[in-house]
C-alpha cells in the first residue's frame, strides 16, 4: 500500500472535508494497510454524515465480521439494504443481502 496515496487523499480531504468519496477512499487505504480501526472510523463518519453512500455498508459490515462483531455486521447490512433499496441500487442491495444471508448461516 502506498503511503503517498494516503497522504494525497488527506490533502484532498483538507480541501473538501465533506467529500464522501474521499472518506471512503481513505477507509479503503487503511483496510489495505490492515488498520481496521482507522478504516472503521472513516466508514462510521460516512454512516453518520453521508447515510446515502451505499458502498459504505458492505465494507463496514465486513470489518465487523472480521472483528467477530456479528450483531453490528448484521445491523450494518440491514441498514445498507434499506439505503440501497431507497436509492434504487439493485446490485448493491443484492450484495448486501448475500452478505447478510452468509452471515446468518455462520452465527
Amino acid at each position: 500500500m502506498n503511503s503517498n496515496r494516503l497522504e494525497q487523499l488527506y490533502q484532498f480531504l483538507e480541501e473538501r472535508p465533506e467529500d464522501a468519496f474521499l472518506l471512503f477512499a481513505i477507509a479503503k487505504e487503511y483496510e489495505g494497510l490492515e488498520n481496521d480501526e482507522k478504516a472503521k472510523s472513516y466508514y462510521l463518519k460516512l454512516t453518520d454524515n453521508h447515510t446515502d453512500y451505499v458502498g459504505t455498508y458492505y465494507h463496514l459490515g465486513k470489518l465487523y465480521e472480521r472483528a467477530e462483531e456479528w450483531e453490528s455486521a448484521e445491523s450494518t447490512y440491514q441498514k445498507g439494504m434499506e439505503v440501497a433499496k431507497a436509492a434504487g441500487e439493485k446490485h448493491a442491495y443484492g450484495e448486501l443481502r448475500g452478505a447478510l444471508e452468509f452471515l446468518s448461516d455462520d452465527f
